[in-house]
């Protein structure tokens, strides 16, 4: 799990269970994205709540996660400029 240290104590990440992440302080948890069924059966990834693009569609959901986290480790866990 990769976390990011901000400068104003800021922790961010991609949620998992690797850690208790409650360890570090006080816990905000939103959701990066939502990754959803289309009507062929396919699946997507929608990373509007963190301002990035609709991802896929993909064959499978284990495909559409792996595409949501990669796009959040490249692009959202970034330090602020």
């Amino acid at each position: 799990m990769d976390l990011l240290i901000e400068t104003s104590g800021t922790v961010r990440c991609v949620f998992g269970e690797q850690i208790d992440l409650g360890q570090l302080g006080q816990l905000s948890i939103r959701r990066g994205s939502h990754v959803e069924p289309t009507p062929d059966g396919q699946w997507t990834a929608d990373l509007a709540p963190v301002q990035g693009p609709l991802l896929g569609p993909f064959p499978t959901r284990t495909a559409a996660l792996k595409a949501e986290v990669s796009w959040l480790q490249e692009h959202w866990l970034l330090p602020s400029r």
